[in-house]
């Protein structure tokens, strides 16, 4: 073990190291050109007149400027000339010091104090440090032996001392600086030791797996070279015997002329035929083993099977057309009119010779936003039907790389074109209908933006000249008909939906569920499940019923699951004989076959029941990316001794929504007496604003009116009308703001079986879009203050402590 003295013995004039470390038994020159290290040995001579032995310096590592805690005592063994003529010192490594503070000293060198560390190893060697030593001296002589360093190895086998042993790494090459002061600072001779045999053992695992890299390396360099080798022995030989026989050539040449006669036979528009014939240039150079040849054919096979003259010839029946589309799709009349109104300009610029126009034909780019289960996707074959053209449809969703939509480039392995070429192709035409299915669903991360690529196919001005990395040759989509489906507007990003010609789908009415339910899902459900139309019959009471009380969506996904439900289990009662066939399913009959309904309407609960039967509830209308929904308010005030003033707001609200709450707030406060409310609650007690369905997200300003409304009847004590719904940004002086989504809050008011509405005034004319039948069955009512909203939406006072829910105005 190592031992320090309690005294400093020792004063040494310091020679420092830079990135240097120097342990004892190392003997080493420098170069006395450096000033500090002259001014050292200059020191230690001088001192070493008045003292008997070699002069002596304190060697000590200089790591980043900073001085290292350990030292080596270092005696001058020899000043002279180096190798390269300048002078310098042999200087030989003798013991570890632990450096004390600083002093004086004769020369221009820094004097410090030191201790020699004492090292104390027993003797004789316990096992464990003989078999150490053992191990190091083993490792240490297969290294030197790899190095050829054959005059080293019995030195070191000569060494017994454990210290002396383990300062001998020092000369490794291989150990950094930060590794050899570790060593010098170390202390104890066995520990020393074990991390050089560590060091040692890490380095010679290291060069052995280097060893066996390169060796791989270089077994596959030689193999290659024989591989061409023999390969270019067995053309010659081909050739030879070919000559010999006189046989003609059946090689690349050949198929390359084949490759040819296919491109001239093609008819390729001009520049596509000029890059497939330089192709084809470039395979008739290509040697049979070089990967190019490979790539060159799989391209010119990609493009001969491109359908570049093919082209649908558009069906110009307009009436055709339109009866097509009602047929196969009730409801949804924006799409049909604008897909009619496409139809009819085609025809007529068609008729007039203006089919092409600076290049570019009479596509279309549409995007059909609306909420799931409306029929956006199955509209898409609708159209190519009502067109005559064919119909291709392309997934985005999920889809983050770029590359799918612009192709790769042909130098990566298993390369394709893009989707979108791969799309024509599949059609086989170069007009065709393509459906981009949840173009509002594609991602972004390393590999690029796929939404940034579509830039160039959706743009009218520019998809006549689309180029994909793949082909990398302009293809013509301006005669396509892009139709794009998503489900919330606000996910596409604001260039894209730029270039799309935006169609919402809002959802469907309960009238037109029920046709769609009768006409095209009962049908189909019946065959799937193996029964016909005479021998299962649905009353439209009871699929009014399903639409209305089994399902509540904008779509009709959910309706199509419950009459499947309905079939199957009238099937399996049927094989289990508990039910004969013909059978007639009524209104009566659903609760018996698949259960209660999970959607009854607020107007149809007791009214005990409902939630608006207690002060401080308010009905609101939202819009959500399944369509509209109900949405209701809760507030409350907290007890003034128990509960702390403030507002409180629950229910994953967004930052708009926060805000509007405040409004509501702020409004009570300031026009409480004018009201008649008492607004001296709101100062000294807590209210807490609640919106259920906590879990899901919410913002937006329009639930602003909605949230006056429910702190109004809390205060007042009224209750808000069971039938009524609102909707309608506030503002501070109590002013009712326009708001979006009103077509589909309004749609969702009618299956919630709500009949009055409470809209903003200068959102009247968004009532155009609202069916006809929807409107005939709601009462609405467009207003401006707020003022209007209360009187509107809360019950007259009662004289009884718990008043009665009102009667529906």
């Amino acid at each position: 073990m190592a031992a320090e003295s309690p005294a400093f013995t020792l004063t040494l004039p310091v020679l420092p190291l830079d990135d240097e470390v120097v342990l004892p038994g190392m003997v080493v020159p420098l170069d006395l050109s450096d000033a500090e290290v002259r001014a050292a040995v200059e020191a230690a001579q001088a001192a070493a007149r008045s003292e008997p032995g070699k002069p002596k310096v304190l060697l000590v590592p200089r790591v980043d400027g900073t001085y290292a805690r350990t030292g080596v005592l270092g005696t001058v063994e020899q000043v002279g000339r180096l190798a390269d003529g300048d002078p310098g010192a042999l200087i030989r490594g003798r013991s570890r010091v632990r450096i004390g503070a600083g002093t004086t000293g004769p020369g221009a060198a820094l004097w410090v104090e030191g201790a020699r560390v004492e090292e104390d190893v027993p003797e004789p060697l316990p096992g464990q440090v003989a078999e150490l030593v053992k191990e190091y001296k083993a490792l240490a002589t297969t290294w030197l032996k790899k190095r050829g360093a054959w005059q080293v190895v019995d030195r070191v086998q000569a060494i017994d001392d454990v210290s002396a042993l383990a300062d001998n790494s020092g000369y490794s090459p291989f150990l950094t600086t930060e590794q050899k002061l570790e060593l010098l600072e170390t202390a104890d001779p066995v520990a020393r030791l074990k991390l050089a045999t560590q060091r040692l053992r890490d380095h010679l695992a290291e060069q052995e797996v280097a060893e066996t890299i390169a060796k791989d390396v270089q077994e596959g360099v030689d193999k290659q070279q024989r591989e061409f080798l023999l390969r270019r022995q067995l053309e010659a030989v081909r050739k030879e015997l070919r000559e010999l026989n006189g046989e003609n050539s059946k090689d690349s040449a050949e198929e390359s002329d084949d490759y040819r006669a296919r491109v001239e036979a093609a008819g390729l528009p001009e520049k596509v035929r000029e890059a497939a014939l330089k192709e084809v240039d470039k395979l008739e150079r290509a040697s049979d083993q070089s990967p190019e040849g490979s790539w060159i054919r799989t391209w010119l096979d990609t493009v001969l099977e491109m359908p570049w003259n093919e082209r649908t010839e558009d069906a110009y029946d307009i009436q055709g057309a339109q009866a097509v589309l009602d047929a196969e799709h009730a409801g949804l009349e924006d799409v049909k009119e604008r897909i009619t109104e496409y139809l009819a300009v085609r025809k007529r610029r068609t008729d007039r010779g203006l089919g092409v126009i600076g290049g570019r034909r009479g596509g279309a780019v549409l995007a059909l936003v609306g909420p799931p289960g409306v029929g956006k996707t199955s509209l898409g074959e609708s159209v190519a039907h009502a067109m005559g053209r064919r119909f291709v449809r392309v997934a985005l969703g999920g889809v983050r790389d770029e590359a799918e939509i612009r192709g790769h480039r042909r130098t990566y392995v298993g390369a394709l074109p893009g989707r979108i070429v791969r799309a024509i192709k599949e059609a086989g035409s170069m007009n065709p209908v393509v459906l981009l299915d949840e173009i509002d669903k594609v991602g972004s991360d390393f590999r690029g933006d796929p939404a940034a690529a579509l830039l160039e196919v959706l743009d009218p001005a520019q998809n006549h000249t689309f180029r994909d990395h793949y082909l990398e040759v302009e293809l013509d989509l301006s005669d396509v008909v892009f139709l794009a489906t998503a489900n919330v507007l606000e996910a596409i990003p604001e260039a894209l939906a730029d270039r799309m010609e935006i169609v919402r789908l809002d959802g469907y009415t309960e009238d037109e569920k029920v046709v769609i339910a009768r006409d095209h899902l009962l049908p189909r459900q019946l065959e799937r499940a193996g029964l016909d139309g005479q021998e299962v019959t649905l009353e439209e009471a009871a699929l009014r019923k399903l639409a209305g009380e089994y399902t509540r969506e904008a779509g009709v996904r959910t309706l199509e699951r419950s009459i499947a439900r309905l079939l199957r289990k009238i099937a399996a009662q049927h094989e289990l004989g508990e039910r004969e066939l013909p059978f007639t399913v009524t209104g009566g009959d659903l609760r018996a076959l698949i259960g209660r309904p999970h959607h009854v309407p607020e107007s149809a609960q007791d009214p005990a029941e409902r939630r608006t039967a207690v002060p401080g509830v308010a009905t609101g209308l939202a819009v959500t990316g399944a369509g509209g929904d109900v949405l209701y308010v809760e507030a409350s005030l907290a007890d003034p001794e128990t509960g702390a003033a403030g507002l409180t707001l629950t229910g994953q609200l967004g930052d708009v929504m926060k805000e509007s709450a405040q409004i509501a707030l702020s409004f009570l406060r300031s026009h409480g007496a004018e009201l008649e409310l008492p607004v001296a609650d709101l100062k000294d007690r807590g209210v807490h604003i609640h919106f259920p369905a906590g879990a899901v997200p919410k913002d937006g300003p329009s639930a602003g009116v909605t949230m006056t409304t429910a702190l109004a009847s809390l205060l007042s004590g009224r209750l808000v009308r069971t039938d009524v719904a609102m909707t309608g940004e506030v503002s501070l002086t109590g002013r009712v703001l326009p708001i979006g989504g009103v077509k589909q809050k309004l749609l969702a008011a009618h299956r919630a079986g709500v009949t009055t509405v409470i809209i903003p005034k200068r959102n009247e004319p968004d009532l155009d879009d609202v069916p006809a039948e929807v409107l005939d069955k709601l009462d609405v009512h467009a207003v401006t203050d707020v003022r209007q909203v209360l009187e509107l939406a809360l019950a007259p006072a009662t004289s009884d402590a718990a008043p009665e829910v009102p009667a529906a105005a």
